[in-house]
Parts: C-alpha cells; sequence; structure tokens
C-alpha cells in the first residue's frame, strides 16, 4: 500500500451487505473445501501458513502488509437497500469493471509467459489482476508511463514491527528508499527480500523494477507458481494466494475480485481507473454511546441534622507489605534458540547437465548446545553463476525444520552451464553463519559411439560421399543425449592432427573445412554433414570424439576416377589395315 494513500471512507451498512452477499455466491462456485458461513465469510482449509514466524520476517511476498479491502459491486440483482438505511446500493458501473490498458496488458503478457514456462500451473491472468486491484487499485489506477513503470513510487507502510511485521531493512533502500525497516514496494506489493530473488524483467528493458508493471505482474506469475501449484484446482490456487498475504480475509477479496473479472472487463485509458477506498489498516470506527436519560430533580427536604463528633479511636495495625510477583521470564521462540545450522548428512552434490541431482540437501537446527530446534524456517538459496534451480524452477525454497531439527531442501535441478555453485542455508530471522553446501554440474557425456549403418563409405577422387556419417552416442547403455562431439579428418591412427589433403566438409562459403564441432540430438544422434573428395586417392581417416571420453574411427576410400579409351574413328581403321 502507498504512503500516501490517503483518507479513507467508509461505505455504510448497505456495502457490508453487498460485501457479503458476493463472497457467498462466490463460494458457493468453488470446490467443497472452500465454505461460507451464515455471514458469507469464507473460510480456507488445512492452508500452509506463511505468516511471520515470530522472527521479525514474513516469509510472504508483501511481508503481509496491509491491502485494499473493497469487494467488486453485484452485477444483477441489485440488493435492495435495509429498511434502516437509505443509503444506495453499490453501484455496479464500468468504471470499476475496467483494466487500464498498460496494466492490463502487462498481466496477459505474463500469463502468456507463464503459459510458456510453467503450463502446468495454468495461471489465469484476472489472477494477477485481482491481486492488482487488491494490492495497489491497478497501480493507482493505471498512473503508469508507456513503458509500466509508476509515475510515483507506490511504498507500503514502514514494517517496523507497530501494528504490521517487524522487518528490519535488507536493501539498504535501494527498492524502497528506507535503510533502517523494509516497505512493500510497487503495484504488486513485493517486499525487497522477496523482490531480491523473485523479481522478473517482464519488458525486456534489461532491469528488474519492482515498480514496473511489467515486471512485477511477471515475478507475481512466477512467485504463484513457484511450488507447482496449479491454479486450475481449488487448493493449488488458495495456497498460492495465501503465500503471497498470509489472511483469509486477503484470500476472499482476492477470490472475489477473480470471479469479477472472469465474468467480463475491459480496457480503459491509463490513469482513468478508481483507487480503492478502504484498506485492511484502516482504524475502526467509533460507535455513538446512548445520551442518558436527565435525572429528576430531588425535592427539597428537612435540612439534616448535623452529626456529632465521633470519638477517635485506636489507630489502624499496619498491614504487612505483600511479596511482588515476579514477572514471567517470556518463553522464546523456536528461532531464538537456534544457536548454528550443521548438515543433516547430504551427500555428494553432483549432476550431468539437464539432470535432477539424486542427492538433496539435509540441514538440521541444533541450539548452542547441540539440541534439535524443531519449527524453525530455513531458507535454502542457490548462489553463483548458474542454472540449476529447485524443482519447480525458483532458486529460492523455505522449509520448516521437522521434529528432529532437520529441513529438507527440494531436489536441485541441473541446468546447461557446466561447473561449480552453492547452496546456502540460513535460518530466517536470526543473523547466524550461514551452511553453505557445493554443487557441480558436469558437461553430458558418452562413454561409446557406434555407427547406425554398415555402408562402406567411398567416393571417387573429386566427387561426393554417396552416403553421410551418422552415429549413435550411449552413456552407460541410456540415450546421450545434447553431448558435444568433434569431427576431424585426421592424418593416420598415430597422428590426430588435422589432414590437409583428402576427403571435406564445406563451410557455409563452400570452403574445405576437415574439423566440426558438434552436438548429438534429443535421441543421441549425429548426423555428419555431407563429404567431398579432393583429387587425391587413397585411404582416409575420420575421427570423432565426445565429452566423457567416446571415440569412433571411420575409414574413407576415394578411388581414381575411370579413365576411358577413345573408339577409332573409320578412316583410321582403314589406314591401319591397308599399312598392314
Amino acid at each position: 500500500m502507498s504512503a500516501h494513500f490517503g483518507t479513507r471512507l467508509r461505505k455504510g451498512a448497505v456495502n457490508t451487505t453487498v460485501a457479503a452477499l458476493a463472497v457467498a455466491a462466490l463460494a458457493a462456485s468453488q470446490a467443497p473445501d472452500v465454505t461460507a458461513d451464515g455471514q458469507g465469510r469464507q473460510t480456507a482449509a488445512d492452508t500452509p501458513s506463511s505468516a511471520d514466524n515470530g522472527s521479525g520476517i514474513a516469509d510472504s511476498a508483501t511481508g503481509n502488509s496491509p491491502y485494499y479491502t473493497d469487494l467488486p459491486p453485484l452485477k444483477s440483482p441489485n440488493p435492495a437497500p435495509s429498511e434502516s438505511s437509505s443509503t444506495t446500493p453499490a453501484a455496479t458501473g464500468t468504471t470499476e469493471a475496467g483494466i487500464p490498458a498498460t496494466v492490463l496488458d502487462a498481466y496477459k503478457k505474463a500469463e502468456a509467459e507463464l503459459a510458456r514456462s510453467k503450463p502446468g500451473c495454468n495461471l489465469p491472468w484476472q489472477l494477477l489482476a485481482a491481486i492488482g486491484k487488491v494490492e495497489s487499485g491497478q497501480a493507482r489506477g493505471g498512473n503508469v508511463t508507456a513503458d509500466g513503470t509508476t509515475v510515483s513510487p507506490i511504498l507500503g507502510p514502514v514494517l517496523n514491527g507497530v501494528g504490521f511485521a517487524n522487518i528490519s531493512d535488507t536493501d539498504n533502500g535501494a527498492y524502497d528508499g528506507d535503510s533502517t525497516y523494509d516497505r512493500a514496494v510497487g503495484p504488486m506489493q513485493f517486499i525487497p527480500s522477496t523482490w531480491a530473488w523473485a523479481g522478473r524483467d517482464g519488458n525486456a528493458d534489461g532491469k528488474k523494477d519492482p515498480n514496473n508493471i511489467y515486471d512485477a505482474a511477471l515475478a507475481a506469475g512466477h512467485y504463484l507458481c513457484r511450488y507447482d501449484w496449479d491454479m486450475s484446482a481449488t487448493s493449488g490456487m488458495r495456497s498460492a494466494i495465501l503465500s503471497y498475504n498470509n489472511s483469509t480475509d486477503y484470500l476472499n477479496t482476492v477470490l472475489s475480485w477473480l470471479e469479477y473479472y472472469r465474468k467480463g472487463t475491459h480496457e480503459i485509458p491509463n490513469g482513468t481507473g478508481t483507487v480503492p477506498d478502504n484498506r485492511s489498516d484502516d482504524a475502526t470506527g467509533y460507535t455513538p454511546s446512548s445520551p442518558t436519560t436527565p435525572s429528576t430533580p430531588s425535592t427539597p427536604g428537612t435540612p439534616n441534622t448535623p452529626n456529632k463528633p465521633s470519638t477517635p479511636g485506636k489507630p489502624n495495625t499496619p498491614t504487612t507489605p505483600s511479596t511482588p510477583t515476579p514477572t514471567p521470564t517470556p518463553t522464546p521462540t523456536p528461532t531464538e534458540t537456534v544457536g548454528h545450522l550443521e548438515d543433516a548428512g547430504t551427500a555428494s552434490l553432483t549432476a550431468t547437465a539437464g539432470d535432477a541431482f539424486t542427492e538433496r540437501i539435509s540441514t538440521r537446527a541444533e541450539t548452542a548446545a547441540g539440541k534439535a530446534v524443531a519449527k524453525v524456517r530455513i531458507r535454502f538459496t542457490v548462489v553463483g553463476d548458474t542454472d540449476a534451480t529447485f524443482t519447480g524452477g525458483e532458486s529460492v525454497a523455505t522449509i520448516v525444520t521437522d521434529a528432529k531439527g532437520v529441513a529438507l531442501a527440494p531436489a536441485l535441478q541441473a541446468g546447461e552451464k557446466t561447473g561449480g555453485f552453492t547452496v546456502r542455508a540460513t535460518v530466517l530471522g536470526r543473523t547466524l553463519s550461514a551452511l553453505d553446501y557445493k554443487a557441480t554440474v558436469t558437461a553430458r557425456a558418452a562413454d561409446t559411439l557406434a555407427r547406425t549403418s554398415n555402408t562402406a563409405l567411398t567416393c571417387t577422387a573429386g566427387g561426393k560421399f554417396a552416403d553421410r556419417v551418422e552415429v549413435k552416442a550411449t552413456y552407460k547403455g541410456a540415450v546421450a543425449d545434447k553431448v558435444a562431439a568433434t569431427a576431424t579428418l585426421i592424418k593416420s591412427a598415430d597422428d590426430t592432427t588435422t589432414n590437409d589433403k583428402g576427403p571435406y566438409f564445406k563451410d557455409a562459403a563452400g570452403n574445405p573445412v576437415r574439423a566440426l564441432d558438434l552436438q548429438t540430438d534429443g535421441n543421441g544422434l549425429l548426423t555428419l554433414p555431407e563429404l567431398y573428395a579432393d583429387d587425391t586417392v587413397g585411404t582416409y581417416l575420420l575421427r570423432i570424439t565426445t565429452t566423457g571420453g567416446a571415440t569412433l574411427t571411420v575409414e574413407l576410400t576415394v578411388t581414381a576416377a575411370e579413365t576411358s579409351t577413345p573408339t577409332p574413328t573409320p578412316s583410321e581403321s582403314e589406314s591401319t589395315t591397308t599399312g598392314s
């Protein structure tokens, strides 16, 4: 929420009734695990918590910051005002249904990108629109520039523990301008510590800016989809929304706008949208007390007779002072008792490019005395120049320790970049030494190469070989796909330098080439380009090698071109006969 949202207005009894009816109607369309009570309030059951763990850091996109609580108007039928109120029912005008053009475009582009990168998530753009409405009123009614950047920053309240979570500064004020505490930033209200790993470049300008609606919408989509939650299932949708802001009221409000936008919306010009009126952190209005009935004046009576002075009594015996009750010592939270992190038996972390790591990282939280600590949040972060991620495509995962104090990180998935990287384990809410795990991605490899055909490879001098060389690569009997390989025409079995005569390949310009860098396809096959022969004859060698040590040598034979004897003409034949 912005620090400059201004004064909030209350709608009155009828708007409350309309909101309750809207949520009740939505609940009726949900799966059985979302229910509505008699007042139309929804309750989500069995949802994993993402709230502040007592450490001062809220594990959610927004840090559980305040949000807009206005619900969409009912379209039809319009509820009649109650008999006890003359307030007009909530309007159903077109302005409420519209979404500013650039903001709407950002949501739809994010949906399209997620459909390609995480198709199992089934993220609808209407969910991003619902969250954007609740978080910032669609970037304050679409008050954005042409590239999607907010005209002025949208900042939530200072998260200093006074009425909100207590989150000390994590970005040195780079995003929120506050070097003491964090604040939620931008149209999708990311806290800096979350944006640091969840930020995305949605408009391809080379920057990840939380104040840009394209960047923020794409980041929100990836955040919602990070645990392979399926948005087409009620449980997945609910878990994702609650991970964004851990509040059942927040969940209900977002679902209400989601249902509203699914029924239809339209594009409106930037800057013409309306900003909601009510926030979750608005002060509760007071209820005026009933006026008291004035008392009836008493009838004057007979004056009282003055009392006689009393006889002084004995002085009271002083009482023994009571022993003060000691103030109970607060019980420390589990996080406060953690003294250090220990490896809980993680094996060597090595995987081939493109494969899943077979081992998982296991970390134990312990007190200074070595006792296991349960219910502590451990954050695992992939660090280094790598495209390896956890399952689901994210580089950060937060896991709660079990009864034995152990947190088991999600499985790692190797990318295509080879080399070493680090997975860093830290305790959320404590400044303790991190525990680093070294991991290595090795190049794809093959240990065997074999030709797919036994056809002899021959050619006449100056011609072209009729057949192309095709080989199949395997590793431990399995297909070796995307393995780097080289094909070189060598001088001899003992001299593997590149030959300067004999068969050759051609480059794009048609020039002779006798060494190539190649890669096997998805089936482990390697089909070499066409081979040509120069005017030298003989037997030549083609050597193919791959990463991992597989080697295959193929013989190529170049024969002399056939020469035909000229047929004598009739006159020449007669002359010879006569002479004999």
